[in-house]
């Protein structure tokens, strides 16, 4: 029983994923001597001679079975693979011996079977040449082991926090040093250089951080977006190229009959049942069964149906790739016979007697317009053999179509608004995936195929990667590569797959995106999780990370800024008053009621020009606006303070007081400018939960002094005159600092430039299980290059595979 149970785990693919390979996926052979010829050849699931599969040993593959490692095939018998795992293409490859020209790309190995594929007609034996993770589906898993890497927006919070350790530390240094020399008592100077050290730190930055990306990821899953890590949500708004996939993407993923293009003087009926009885009825397998679905699913040919289903089929022949065409032969009640050939044009036609000019120009048409066509033609009174295959008179064409998807050219556009940038990259033919790009009106750009790919070194790719729009017959390695390179050469890249063929390039980019349909592998490998498979989605991930990020950028820039002036006014403060002008315990109160009225920015609104570019993390612009508004609110401090000492003849507790409850409001107030760019409640009204917030703080700030816990906290009751003098010094300041906003942005793009290159900004993050290797074989294969997605690697590619047996 339990060897029962191992295999089934066998034949369902766990091996590979392991990078074992074993017998039961594919039995060896029994080792004998040093050439394929002397190891006997087994097949897949072969009880006998159990052991691990090595080079030049030879397989026998049937249908059904599971590739159990990279072939180099040496016969074949109209042999095709199911390589979708790997390519993306949802047709079966025919196999044959030919050598793959140099540089190949995965899909162009048509003398190769890749470990992990499926074997989905004919017969075929090979020569192992590679196994476990030396194999194309080995090199995936190798790719995904190794340690999560941070973020840029970790990397943003990082760089951040350092500015403000610096700037605290001379702050806190200097005035320590102030107070000293001035004979203030030691522990008094010690406690309040700490205060204000501890004053200009927005303690809050995490829980508004937090409450931030929680937010948004609950708004993200009403809209159908589920976020594994809560941290890629802002790089998710970060984004500024997005490769996708077509199949399923920007197309239906479904073939459909879209046409029949009758022959000069022949009947549409009958090339439908001619098409129908040359083909699969069932809508089964074949190397046309898809095809044979849609036509036998089309309303178009439910008419000639029942004559297809009764016709007395004598013989076929099946599709194979050499002859890229099937056949079929009828007889009837009279004892005639008649031949069906159908199959590619390029075929078909030029074993055809007279075929029409005018066919030809509309064959050209249907090409160029990205469609799938099929020939057929028929021949009374033949044989089912090649010879006969001739004189052929043709009945017309049939025209197949994966349709674009009708929401996608609205996605697009909402790309473009966003500054989003989409190239696809797939598996499927250079000119369909063209033709998709032209009918969803998607920016025209270059072409590169996997072959070009191989050609070309980083720096080339680099160049070409700018002007290209579609990357075709692309594999898992060449997919990792094009993010690579993108991410290196500086912006935020996303990649939206599905199959384990994309699964080194979602771990790769900046931002992993696949969907709940999407194998395991994928799914693991992802950041982001779409509950549908639709761009329009996608589009609503991004718009929400831009807001989550714009408004942490205003809490920061209002916290550095506001922080930073009351703790200058207090360091100029201590220098020329006989008292502190601010007890510690009234800086850390003061700091505390400011910091909970902000846990509202959340749920600000973001203007639309916010939202319209990706923006990154500038520390350069956030010391700008820190040390450009904060002592701007410096002056109405000092203001204060001669009102309080010069006019008022203040107590100390009554400065105290008077101070508190000036830089509260000023620094609370301040949000309402800060926050947009545009003229504040007029152009751009905040949000009501933050608005409240800010109103409840000033007002609690302003009524403490008079309430019986002032004595306590070290407060005296202020005179009413004071409250008004205080609500002119707040409109001025407001009106004086939107004056100074609208100068210093002025001075500032609205679109925040691209942050510099930081390659190691992004390291290899998540399925560690999947790789077989220890964590310090893959920090050493890390160090040697192993495993990289990139050129120059030391794993052999899958290419080399047709010449190595």
């Amino acid at each position: 029983m339990l060897k029962r149970q191992l295999i089934a785990l066998a034949v369902a693919g766990l091996p590979p994923l392991l990078g074992v390979i074993t017998v039961t996926t594919a039995t060896a052979i029994a080792a004998a001597g040093d050439t394929p010829g002397d190891r006997p050849a087994g097949r897949p699931g072969d009880r006998r001679g159990r052991r691990h599969a090595r080079p030049r040993d030879v397989v026998e593959l049937r249908l059904g079975d599971i590739v159990p490692a990279d072939l180099r095939l040496v016969a074949t018998d109209d042999l095709e693979c199911d390589e979708s795992i790997l390519t993306g293409e949802s047709e079966p490859a025919g196999k044959t011996t030919d050598p793959a020209p140099h540089p190949s790309g995965l899909a162009d190995l048509t003398g190769c079977a890749l470990m992990g594929t499926v074997v989905h007609a004919g017969a075929g034996r090979g020569v192992v040449v590679a196994t476990g993770l030396g194999t194309a589906f080995g090199k995936v898993a190798a790719g995904l082991g190794g340690r999560p890497g941070q973020t840029a927006f970790q990397q943003g919070l990082r760089r951040f926090s350092r500015l403000l350790v610096v700037v605290a530390g001379v702050l806190t240094t200097a005035i320590f040093t102030v107070n000293v020399v001035l004979h203030k008592p030691i522990l008094d100077a010690l406690l309040f250089s700490l205060a204000i050290a501890v004053g200009i730190t927005p303690q809050l930055l995490p829980a508004v951080v937090s409450t931030s990306l929680a937010a948004g990821s609950r708004q993200l899953a009403r809209r159908r977006v589920l976020v594994k890590r809560l941290v890629c949500i802002e790089d998710l708004g970060d984004v500024d190229t997005l490769f996708t996939d077509k199949t399923g993407t920007l197309t239906t993923g479904k073939i459909s009959f879209m046409r029949a293009v009758p022959a000069p003087g022949a009947d549409v009926h009958d090339l439908f049942r001619a098409a129908l009885i040359c083909g699969d009825g069932t809508a089964g397998g074949g190397a046309t069964g898809t095809l044979d679905a849609a036509l036998w699913r089309s309303p178009a040919s439910r008419a000639d149906q029942p004559d297809a289903r009764a016709a007395q089929v004598v013989a076929t022949r099946p599709f194979d790739h050499e002859r890229r065409r099937m056949s079929a032969l009828v007889g009837d009640p009279g004892g005639t016979s008649t031949l069906i050939v159908k199959g590619a044009p390029e075929s078909v036609l030029p074993i055809c007697d007279d075929v029409p000019d005018e066919l030809r120009a509309r064959l050209a048409d249907e090409f160029a317009a990205g469609n799938r066509v099929v020939a057929v033609a028929v021949r009374d009174g033949a044989a089912l053999t090649t010879a006969d295959e001739h004189g052929l008179r043709l009945l017309g064409l049939l025209v197949f179509l994966d349709a674009a998807k009708p929401d996608a050219k609205e996605a697009l556009t909402r790309f473009a608004a966003l500054g989003v940038t989409v190239k696809i990259v797939t598996g499927d033919n250079p000119v369909v995936a063209e033709r998709v790009c032209h009918d969803l009106g998607l920016a025209a750009g270059g072409t590169l195929t996997g072959a070009d790919i191989e050609a070309l070194d980083d720096a080339a790719l680099t160049e070409a990667i700018d002007g290209t729009t579609v990357f075709a017959r692309v594999g898992p390695e060449q997919k990792a590569r094009i993010v690579a390179v993108r991410r290196r050469a500086g912006g935020d890249v996303a990649f939206l797959g599905d199959g384990v063929n994309d699964a080194l390039a979602l771990h790769a980019a900046d931002v992993g995106i696949s969907v709940d349909s999407a194998s395991d592998v994928a799914k693991d490998a992802a950041d982001v999780i779409l509950l549908e498979k639709n761009l329009g989605v996608l589009a609503d991930g991004i718009v929400e990370g831009r807001r989550i990020f714009t408004n942490t950028i205003k809490y920061v820039l209002m916290g550095t800024s506001s922080n930073f002036g009351n703790m200058f006014s207090a360091a100029g403060a201590s220098v020329f008053l006989s008292f502190l002008p601010m007890l510690p315990s009234q800086i850390l109160l003061n700091n505390l009621l400011y910091d909970a009225s902000q846990l509202a920015i959340p749920t600000d609104n973001a203007d639309a020009e916010q939202l319209r570019r990706p923006s990154h993390w500038d520390i350069g612009f956030i010391r700008r606006f820190m040390l450009g508004f904060g002592p701007l609110s410096s002056v109405f401090d000092f203001l204060t303070f001669a009102v309080l000492l010069l006019v008022m003849h203040a107590s100390t507790a009554e400065f105290r007081s008077g101070w508190f409850v000036e830089s509260l409001a000023t620094q609370t107030l301040i949000i309402f400018a800060v926050r947009t760019r545009r003229t504040p409640f007029f152009r751009s009204r905040p949000s009501l939960p933050l608005a409240l917030a800010a109103i409840a703080t000033v007002t609690v700030g302003a009524i403490l002094p008079a309430t019986p816990i002032a004595g306590y906290l070290g407060f005296a009751p202020l005179p009413l005159s004071y409250y008004g003098v205080l609500a002119l010094f707040v409109v001025a300041y407001l009106v004086i600092v939107e004056l100074a906003k609208r100068r210093f942005y002025r001075r500032v793009p609205l679109a925040v430039r691209s942050r510099p290159v930081r390659p190691e900004r992004h390291l290899r993050r998540r399925a560690a299980r999947f790789s077989t290797r220890t964590g310090r074989q893959a920090a050493a294969g890390r160090r040697r290059g192993s495993g990289s997605p990139r050129s120059g690697s030391p794993v052999e590619p899958p290419n080399r595979v047709s010449r190595r047996a």
